[in-house]
């Protein structure tokens, strides 16, 4: 039988125990107290030592149970304990494994001061005025209990322990003074107590996300005290907790169950003001310890460990998966911030059926959930007191869209998401061109930040327009035509010069044949005049036709009634086939 050895006393101690009664490997777990113990969730493949051991202690421990390894889970900060493991196992052929946490502590705060030992950190103390909130653990307490000035003004978070509660009685601190209650403390936790007992200054060490250092910091921002923060004095060499289990299944040739899962929310948060994001998505963000977004979407926002500016899954997959590695017994909260309404014109349906797929393949421990926002259309329908759902709703954001102008010719209503001002300049072109003068277009320029400008234009107006920026616009039309349900277009109505031209019933007969529809892409290869291009085309804006002729007189009267008609999804390809379609997508449909 392979029995591990466990010095815990911290977190990722308890978790790795859990991780081995799962997988069914018998260990021993050293505790130094009656507490340490009591936390423990009992099972039948661990047993429990209690009390704290010198040298030779620890020496004759392992020697005479027989470890087949032992692995040091002890405080970050307990540096007499793990040299006093590593001198005992001094000359024994048996792995030592440091476990070391993952401190994280890249952040940094404008009020917090740091200080490398707890000495430096009383002095510090007796400059400045107001109570004090000590959560360093009952250990330190005596260095902070020198001096009457901060020992009456000490408010001290210790475990529900005797031992703890000893020391502090020891050291003269009152009853009132002592806060026992065992973590983790939420940043809600840590700010009602910060309030209720009036704290000017939060102590702390810099003791990593497991320690909940970060919960910690940000409940001293929100409530404005500053932070003494004590650093650890060298680094923390050693495994880290998924590459201890690496190396524990190789000794009990034993595969060892590492139970977690992330939170994934995928957020829609509207405009991008705070002030429309719903109370939900403000709740996710609040507690979040991942943030993920485009840059301008995380600036207002502090997670408990780090943000990203990662929004595709390419970023953001290999990141989750690195994350997930670092933190194996963390069930962390990711939030991925996305614009608008997540279920409208979003890259969320492809970030989730992307990490969908990596959940199934067992490659990411996670579940995700989606929740809505605001959409520009929603709030510039709100601004000018109109409907949308009687309305067409376009998005010419990052993509290329055809005969705009023809789309909105039969809507007397027409919303448009831009990417920008170029796009309504566009949007003016065309509808002068297409002589659709009186058409009345609302632009919403960088709805819901405060420079947010509604304003009517012409079309003309919208041509001159220069002010870059996030625009939504309504097109209403006045003269909106009914729609036509059957094609047809007099052969009279092309531009045909000496070109042959197929007859208007072949032309129809054809088209029928065809059985086209949406999002077709058509070849219409030997051209001519490009009346049956143009008639497929007209058809809808998402069918894209390819017309391939080859010769110069023709084609360039294809592109003539390509002008006529405003066919923008008309593509002309001056080629001989089928040499010429070689590049082209891949056809749906073809007529020769």
């Amino acid at each position: 039988m392979n029995e591990i050895l466990i010095f815990a006393g911290t977190t990722e101690g308890r978790k790795l125990s859990e991780c081995l009664a799962a997988s069914g490997i018998y260990h021993t777990i050293c505790v130094a107290t009656e507490y340490g113990k009591i936390v423990l969730k009992e099972n039948p493949f661990m047993t429990v030592h209690r009390g704290r051991m010198n040298e030779d202690q620890i020496k004759g421990f392992i020697q005479n149970c027989k470890f087949e390894a032992v692995v040091d889970a002890t405080h970050p900060y307990a540096d007499i304990v793990t040299e006093n493991i590593k001198t005992a196992m001094e000359g024994m052929k048996i792995p030592y494994l440091r476990l070391k946490r993952e401190m994280d502590l890249s952040q940094k705060e404008d009020n917090v001061f740091y200080f490398e030992s707890n000495e430096a950190c009383a002095n510090a103390l007796e400059k400045m005025q107001g109570n004090i909130l000590l959560t360093t653990g009952s250990k330190e307490l005596v260095k902070y209990c020198v001096s009457e000035n901060i020992k009456s003004r000490l408010f001290v978070r210790v475990l529900p322990g005797l031992e703890s509660l000893s020391l502090c009685i020891e050291q003269g601190i009152k009853g009132k003074q002592i806060i026992a209650m065992q973590g983790p403390f939420s940043i809600e936790m840590n700010e009602a107590m910060i309030r209720q007992y009036g704290i000017s200054c939060l102590v702390t060490k810099q003791s990593g996300a497991s320690g909940g250092y970060f919960e910690k910091l940000a409940a001293a921002k929100k409530t404005g005290i500053s932070v003494f923060a004590i650093g650890h004095s060298g680094e923390d060499a050693g495994y880290s907790f998924l590459e201890v289990c690496n190396e524990l299944e190789k000794i009990c040739q034993q595969k060892i169950q590492i139970k977690s899962e992330m939170e994934i929310t995928l957020a829609g948060i509207g405009m991008g003001s705070r002030n429309c994001l719903t109370k939900e998505v403000c709740e996710k963000i609040e507690k979040a310890d991942i943030l993920l977004g485009a840059e301008r979407m995380l600036e207002p926002y502090k997670p408990r460990m780090e943000k990203k500016p990662f929004y595709l899954a390419k970023q953001i997959i290999p990141y989750l998966l690195e994350v997930q590695m670092k933190h194996p017994m963390e069930s962390l909260k990711v939030v991925v911030l996305l614009s608008g309404d997540s279920g409208f014109y979003s890259g969320c349906q492809s970030l989730y059926h992307a990490l969908q797929e990596e959940i199934d393949a067992g490659q990411l421990k996670a579940e995700i959930h989606i929740m809505p926002g605001i959409s520009s259309v929603a709030f510039l329908a709100s601004c000018i007191g109109e409907s949308y759902q009687d309305a067409a709703v376009y998005s010419m954001h990052g993509k290329e869209i055809y005969n705009i102008a023809r789309r909105i010719q039969t809507e007397q209503k027409t919303f448009l998401i831009m990417s920008g001002v170029k796009d309504v300049n566009r949007l003016g072109k065309s509808l002068i061109k297409a002589g659709m003068n009186e058409c009345e277009i609302i632009t919403g320029y960088q709805l819901s930040y405060a420079e947010q400008q509604i304003i009517k234009r012409a079309p003309s107006e919208c041509i001159e327009l220069k002010e870059e920026g996030l625009y939504t616009c309504f097109v209403k039309n006045p003269n909106a035509m009914k729609k036509k349900l059957t094609h047809g277009i007099a052969d009279g109505e092309f531009i045909r010069d000496k070109v042959p031209m197929t007859k208007e019933e072949v032309r129809e007969v054809s088209i029928c044949k065809l059985k086209l529809y949406q999002e077709a892409v058509v070849y219409d290869i030997g051209s001519g005049t490009g009346s049956i291009a143009m008639e497929i085309a007209g058809l809808s804006p998402d069918i894209q036709v390819y017309a391939i002729e080859q010769k110069k007189e023709a084609v360039s009267l294809i592109w003539r009634n390509r002008e006529k008609f405003q066919l923008e999804n008309v593509t002309v390809i001056e080629a001989k086939a089928p040499e010429g379609l070689q590049d082209l997508p891949k056809a749906t449909h073809a007529l020769i």
